[in-house]
This record gives structure tokens, C-alpha cells and sequence, in this order.
């Protein structure tokens, strides 16, 4: 009786540990900026080594971090099990917008996520490694950076989500902290314009992606997206669009995220049953 209950006081602990474990914070060494990063990793909650997982990048807004999305919105542990994907919340910085920035080199996301994170989880966790099985999503200025770190590395993601994404710096808020990563507009416009979503999507041809769009028309970048979705449509690439009533907060990105992970979840099956 006492070894009985002796194992199931172990497999309780068990369960609770593991429980616990589905959301984790690791921190990922950056060898460019020469620091460690911190990235929150949700797992599904059955989650095996002896299984492998497609893979979604969560991409923080401006002055957001690595903690953003599962404080705001903890029904992701939910989504990871019931889609059974792996979820990474990488931190860019309060003021990124995921760039390598040539005139600051504390910053350097883009070789941070490229070059040391995405390797770092496929090595540690177990993960689908093929692009198809690979999307990045964000919101705000981690919208600018799913547009902007897919289509500069077109071999290591398949599926491409934005949620009132800057897709055009030129129209940003934060024209003061994009001058400190790239330089003014006024002396570097083509700075400016060559890491736009809105001008990037030029090199893209019709099927290399999976696209959904979304931003509420209440939304100060509304018309960018909707610029940008008319451009796409002119360039016959396929995508999927969405425009609701909302504005640039968390009650718009909390029924965003959803529609996006649905979206995100599609494409993986899709993907799967093709190959």
C-alpha cells in the first residue's frame, strides 16, 4: 500500500512538473550583439520527443518583449496542444522592428533569429525543420518583421502572418525610434523603403507563401495594410485579407491571434498533405 501510494505521489509530481514546463523561458545567446536573449517556448501539453512539431514565431509589437503575448494572452498554451504546434516568443527588443540596424550595433535581430534562435529550438526541441513547417507571425512592429524576416530568408519560412503590421515604415508612429536603428528619412529614404513590407513584396512570386493580413479599421496603420493588400491583389499573389471593426490594442489582437493560428494551422495541413 505504501509503494502504491508512493508511485502515484511520484506520478502526480510528475504531472505537475511537466504541466509547469509547457510554458518555458531559455534564454538564447546573440553572437552578434554578444548577449543572451530571452524567449518564452510554448509546448503542446502532450508534447514528445517522439514526435515532431511545425513551428509558429510570435513577434512582439513595439515596446513589448519576449513575456508579451503569453501574459496578454495565456490561452496559447491551449492553442499549442489542440493545433499541436510549438510556439516561440522571441524578444526584439523595446524598438527593433527585427532589423539589423547599420548604424547601431546593439541591434541586431534579424542575425538573432535567423542565425541563433531558429537553429537553437530546431536543435532542442523537437520540430518539423522544413520551411513549410515553419510560419512567423506578429503584431505592430512584429508584423513589419514576420513581412520582413520571411521575404529576406525565403528558405526558412513558408507562411507569413501580420496583425496591424507596420508595413510600411513611412507611415510608422515611432518615425524618432526607426531613425535611431536606420537614420532619418530625409537622409536615408531608401533605408526606409527597402525594409518595407509594402516595397519588399516585389520580389514575390504567387504561391512562395502563405499570406493573411489583418487590422482593424479603426487602426492608425489601416490604410497601409489595405495598401498593401490592393498591391498584392494588382500582383495577383494570393492571400487572404481581413479588415474589422477594432483599433490598435489588445481586444483586437486577442481575437486576432484565433483567426491567425486557424489560418497558421491550415497551412500546416495543407503542407502535410501534399507532401
Amino acid at each position: 500500500m505504501r509503494r502504491l501510494t508512493f508511485i502515484l505521489i511520484l506520478c502526480f509530481s510528475f504531472q505537475l512538473s511537466y504541466s509547469v514546463n509547457q510554458v518555458d523561458t531559455i534564454s538564447v545567446h546573440s553572437v552578434k550583439m554578444n548577449k543572451e536573449v530571452k524567449n518564452v517556448v510554448i509546448v503542446p501539453k502532450n508534447y514528445s520527443k517522439k514526435k515532431h512539431y511545425p513551428v509558429v514565431y510570435l513577434l512582439h509589437g513595439y515596446s513589448g518583449n519576449y513575456a508579451s503575448y503569453i501574459k496578454d494572452f495565456p490561452i496559447l498554451k491551449e492553442l499549442a496542444t489542440n493545433y499541436q504546434m510549438v510556439l516561440v516568443c522571441p524578444d526584439g527588443g523595446y524598438s527593433s522592428f527585427y532589423l539589423d540596424s547599420p548604424v547601431d550595433s546593439t541591434f541586431r535581430y534579424e542575425s538573432y533569429i535567423i542565425n541563433d534562435l531558429v537553429p537553437y529550438i530546431d536543435g532542442r526541441f523537437s520540430t518539423i525543420t522544413k520551411r513549410e513547417s515553419r510560419a512567423i507571425l506578429g503584431l505592430s512592429m512584429g508584423g513589419h518583421g514576420a513581412f520582413y524576416l520571411a521575404l529576406r530568408h525565403k528558405n526558412l519560412f513558408g507562411h507569413i502572418g501580420s496583425m496591424s503590421g507596420v508595413v510600411n515604415l513611412n507611415g510608422s508612429g515611432q518615425k524618432p525610434a526607426l531613425t535611431k536603428r536606420i537614420g532619418s528619412r530625409e537622409e536615408h529614404p531608401e533605408e526606409w523603403n527597402n525594409r518595407s513590407a509594402v516595397f519588399l513584396v516585389d520580389s514575390l512570386k504567387n504561391g512562395e507563401f502563405d499570406i493573411m493580413i489583418d487590422c482593424g479599421v479603426s487602426d492608425n496603420f489601416h490604410q497601409i495594410n489595405r495598401d498593401l493588400h490592393d498591391k498584392l491583389l494588382n500582383m495577383k499573389i494570393d492571400h487572404d485579407y481581413v479588415e474589422r471593426p477594432g483599433a490598435h490594442n489588445w481586444n483586437y489582437w486577442r481575437n486576432s491571434v484565433l483567426y491567425q493560428m486557424l489560418f497558421m494551422d491550415q497551412c500546416f495541413r495543407k503542407c502535410k498533405n501534399h507532401q
